[in-house]
């Protein structure tokens, strides 16, 4: 078994605030860029789960089939040394006892998506690594992968390898999952090999804890440990409804929380890097900040739900469709905004160049505008999330 130090950047920083304790991911890169190609060609099956069945004594069957499609990601990458530090230890000790460079590996998991070679992980998984080895689940299949794109902020990344006839997961629709439904977590934790656990669905849309800019996470008692990372969440018949990304612990292993990427997001994410060459995001060009029960009351909005607009950028898509500093953002596209945060995501989500409605309250009366999103910039502050508001 490999030492926990030599698995995968998975759970990076520790932030204490009062007794509470949150892990969190850290580290950035670009993402990268890749030849523009035909969608990856995926097997998607959204109809609703037989929730009113008898329980099943087995979940054998659905193990068998699913963990083919789940993989080992082995990568490594040269670190080079502070200069000054080895500088420092000449001059301590009268010798060179550190290397100008070292080679670290590490160890993730992946998902085969199509049968011609593409395949889903996380972002931390791959992120700056030289070589990416990918081992299937009978443990002497090897591919070398090529990273085809990341991005960061949804930690989600694309690699490929050159093969046929793989056998690749089917999707389902991760819209439809209900808190309560079975999970299965399917991975290679702490290098042990491919491990199975299972749990529910705890809650959805989790979101607001700084792990990635896009959060509507999807969480999960399964137990998810280090090397877990891009493995597969799968529903009680075998289809994904999840990317196994991060977990909120005491102690760095599993403790019932578990979060992962909705499948529907990294599938998005997935087809902008393959087909576009890099992710694009829609951009209205407002600050928003979530919206608070006296204000709510004061706009005679029955629930509190809406997005309130704090701020609009000079000459942006947002102030050339009209909107203004207090609008209240209540419906976009024709879905309704819960709050700042789905605003946020719904407005990502659209590509730039995109016409959409928007229904605002402004004076305690409904307006309903036309925008046309621009593209989001590459180094908005929505990256650091470092503000109560986040921009779009």
């Amino acid at each position: 078994m490999k030492p926990f130090n030599q698995c995968r950047r998975w759970v990076v920083m520790t932030m204490f605030a009062g007794t509470n304790l949150v892990i969190l991911l850290t580290g950035e890169s670009s993402v990268s860029s890749a030849q523009a190609a035909a969608p990856p060609k995926t097997t998607t099956d959204d109809t609703p789960l037989p929730r009113d069945s008898r329980p099943i004594v087995s979940y054998a069957s659905v193990v068998k089939k699913v963990s083919q499609s789940v993989v080992n990601i082995y990568t490594s990458k040269t670190l080079r040394v502070d200069p000054a530090l080895r500088e420092y230890l000449r001059q301590m000790y009268g010798a060179d006892l550190v290397p100008r460079e070292r080679r670290q590996q590490a160890l993730g998991s992946g998902i085969i998506v199509s049968s011609d070679g593409y395949i889903l992980t996380n972002n931390h998984v791959v992120e700056g690594a030289d070589e990416v080895n990918v081992a299937l689940s009978d443990e002497k299949t090897v591919y070398v992968a090529k990273i085809i794109g990341t991005d960061p902020q949804t930690d989600v990344a694309v690699v490929k390898v050159t093969a046929e006839n793989l056998p690749a997961i089917t999707f389902a629709d991760s819209n439809k999952i209900e808190v309560g439904d079975v999970t299965i977590a399917i991975g290679d934790p702490f290098g042990v090999g491919q491990t199975v656990t299972m749990g529910i669905v705890s809650a959805k849309d989790r979101g607001g804890m700084g792990i990635t800019s896009y959060e509507e996470f999807i969480q999960t008692d399964a137990s998810i440990n280090p090397g877990n990372s891009g493995g597969a969440l799968v529903d009680a018949i075998g289809r994904l409804v999840g990317m196994n990304t991060a977990i909120l612990s005491r102690t760095g292993g599993n403790q019932g929380i578990g979060f992962a990427v909705p499948i529907d997001l990294a599938r998005y994410v997935m087809e902008r890097i393959v087909v576009d060459g890099k992710v694009t995001r829609g951009y209205l060009g407002v600050k928003i900040k979530p919206l608070t029960s006296e204000i709510a009351k004061q706009s005679n909005l029955p629930q509190q739900n809406g997005a309130l607009i704090a701020e609009v950028t000079p000459d942006s898509p947002g102030e050339r469709a009209g909107l203004k500093f207090g609008d209240i953002v209540t419906e976009f596209d024709g879905k309704s905004v819960a709050d700042s945060r789905h605003l946020q995501l719904m407005a990502a989500r659209k590509q730039p160049g995109s016409r959409v409605s928007i229904k605002i309250v402004r004076g305690g009366k409904d307006q309903t505008l036309t925008v046309q999103l621009g593209e989001l910039p590459p180094q908005s502050p929505l990256q650091a999330q470092a503000s109560e508001s986040d921009e779009n």
